[in-house]
């Protein structure tokens, strides 16, 4: 059947009640996610459902026309998880918008796939509750998304990424059958976990319409923020060993290496001249004393000046912000290849180190931060103009960006923490967990998605 065909069908059935794009400008708009490297194709059509049947109505038009389905949150993929291919239907999620409930009792809520992280965080607020998982694209990203690529963020050294939140889904299958997995109750040992499964399949299992969703207390005081100056990688290395070790409620251990530091500074002349690492820390438990054992810990370990410790939320906002420059700073360099790379926090230091060689050997510039509490890492390479290889990326920064997956891999690490795989990565997923494995999660596929229609060319390549 011809793509044309499909089109009118999708029209037919939903464009009354959906919003069915099929040509223009603003269908080339949805060709790519943030992974601005990664091409993509055109899409024949996008559709914005707006119930979970209007989703089922458009994957079984899909499946028995053999269209491929792109799902689509807010675009924020780092690693082209949400980029297009030629001729396939865009399912974006951003028209399910509904928090179905939220129960105060029992700290859950049931959100729609479009809900936006942070206004769920504002619901839940309302209730004395927080949405504990904080990917830095929180004010923009989705819930769908999140959950897709098992989103991370800076509160994750405390709170765990976004699989430990979820309690079950509603999902539906590429025939466009709905099931529902998972439960409301914290133990539920009942089957295989599919919802775990689900969890960072990226789209190529299902379209997750709903998420049911653990909720947390919200601290009752403002967080506590640290924030720690080094001369030496290792002295902050050795901070952040003394920290997990000693045990205060850190919520949040941010690291900064120096090429970010004097990037930030060339930017914003904020004095950070011959700091060749950063801590930025914040404790929002109850025992008032965890930010200054943090910050004696820091010196102990031989921070520059007396590490800055504040209470007051206008002041923890200007001292958190340092963090929140790195990634602008780097887009004022270049263009820039956001990475994801995560190892055991003992061997932080050495993997930074590796990715300063691996830019060395190569010569590409890369700005280097780091969930330091959880040993994750997003070196940022930066270049000048597009490559001539298929993704967009110059050969050298590809190739600095192979040696940093394969220091991961050396140091008992992970080739993604909490981008995904998407396209940027595929080629390498084998390597990390072996043939075997692979063929495992090629028939996982296989089960969910026979016709193999479900996000195309994303993480099983």
């Amino acid at each position: 059947m011809s793509t044309p065909d499909f089109v009118a069908a999708l029209t037919e059935e939903l464009g009354g009640r959906c919003r069915v794009i099929a040509d223009g400008d603003l269908l080339a708009s949805y060709r790519q996610d943030m992974a601005t490297v990664v091409p993509g194709g055109l899409p024949a059509a996008v559709v914005q459902p707006r119930t979970t049947a209007d989703v089922a109505a458009a994957l079984r038009l899909a499946s028995s026309y053999g269209v491929a389905v792109v799902p689509r949150g807010a675009g924020t993929s780092l690693a082209g998880g949400a980029s297009a291919v030629d001729g396939c239907l865009v399912l974006s999620t951003e028209a399910l918008t509904t928090i179905r409930t939220l129960d105060p009792l029992d700290r859950v809520a049931v959100v729609e796939a479009g809900v936006v992280n942070a206004d769920l965080d504002r619901a839940a607020a309302a209730h004395g509750l927080m949405y504990a998982p904080d990917p830095s694209s929180w004010e923009i990203s989705t819930i769908g998304g999140n959950v897709a690529t098992n989103a991370g963020g800076l509160r994750c050294v405390k709170y765990g990424v976004t699989r430990q939140s979820v309690l079950g889904l509603e999902v539906v299958l590429a025939d466009g059958r709905i099931i529902e997995t998972g439960t409301r109750t914290t133990k539920n040992v009942a089957g295989y976990d599919l919802t775990g499964l689900l969890v960072g399949s990226e789209g190529t299992l299902g379209v997750i319409t709903a998420a049911t969703v653990k909720l947390h207390r919200r601290p009752l005081t403002p967080p506590a923020t640290v924030v720690a100056a080094f001369a030496s990688l290792e002295e902050a290395g050795a901070a952040v060993a003394s920290i997990v070790a000693s045990g205060p409620d850190v919520s949040l251990l941010e690291l900064l290496d120096g090429v970010t530091l004097r990037a930030i500074d060339d930017w914003k002349r904020m004095g950070l001249a011959g700091i060749e690492a950063m801590l930025v820390v914040q404790v929002d438990g109850r025992f008032p004393d965890d930010a200054d054992l943090v910050a004696s810990l820091c010196a102990a370990a031989g921070a520059v000046d007396e590490p800055a410790v504040s209470t007051d939320p206008a002041e923890s906002d200007q001292l958190l912000a340092i963090r929140r420059l790195a990634y602008p700073a780097a887009e004022r360099m270049g263009q820039c290849l956001v990475e994801d790379v995560g190892v055991p926090v003992s061997r932080l230091p050495e993997m930074i180190r590796r990715i300063d060689r691996a830019a060395a050997t190569h010569g590409v510039t890369v700005l280097t931060v780091a969930h330091a509490g959880d040993g994750n890492l997003h070196p940022t390479f930066i270049f000048d103009h597009a490559g001539d290889t298929a993704t967009g990326i110059p050969p050298e920064v590809a190739a600095a960006a192979d040696d940093v997956f394969a220091a991961a891999l050396d140091l008992d690490g992970t080739i993604t923490g909490e981008h995904g795989v998407g396209v940027l990565k595929a080629h390498w997923l084998e390597r990390q967990v072996g043939p075997d494995a692979m063929a495992l999660q090629r028939a996982v596929k296989a089960a969910f998605d026979p016709s193999g229609i479900l996000n195309p060319g994303k993480m099983l390549p």
